[in-house]
């Protein structure tokens, strides 16, 4: 299940190919996805009250390499996860607000399970500045 396809027909579709690198694997596309997303980050669906933990949870996803593979489309998606999370971390939440939070994570590709699935792969991280040691230490 491969992540959305550029659409040069929507106006509005927050992927562009620029943003990815994709690769052949076994006939398989992989799409290396850029450390953070710079597209505006889409406003919280209106009805319902929304907290400031779960505003700053939209903006971490929004701005997160998954980020750059979602459009418009992916909102109302990303807001029943970010409130399905919310309710099982605040205990509040059914068998199934849980269930319906894992398999969104998946669908999302914010989960090892879900990235895999859709052919999505962190950028390598660059490595570290070498240390270098104080005069007189």
């Amino acid at each position: 299940m491969p992540g959305p396809l550029p659409n040069p027909a929507k106006s509005r579709s927050r992927y562009t190919a620029s943003r990815s690198s994709e690769q052949s694997s076994r006939s398989r596309r992989v799409i290396v996805l850029s450390p953070v997303c710079d597209d505006p980050v889409p406003d919280l669906p209106p009805g319902r009250d929304w907290s400031d933990a779960e505003g700053e949870m939209w903006e971490t996803l929004w701005t997160g390499p998954q980020a750059n593979e979602w459009d418009d489309s992916f909102i109302m998606a990303v807001a029943m996860y970010v409130s399905h999370t919310f309710a099982v971390l605040s205990s509040k939440a059914t068998a199934w607000h849980a269930q319906e939070a894992r398999h969104l994570g998946d669908r999302l590709g914010l989960t090892p399970q879900g990235m895999a699935a859709l052919g999505w792969q962190l950028a390598e991280a660059a490595p570290p500045a070498p240390v270098v040691p104080l005069r007189g230490a």
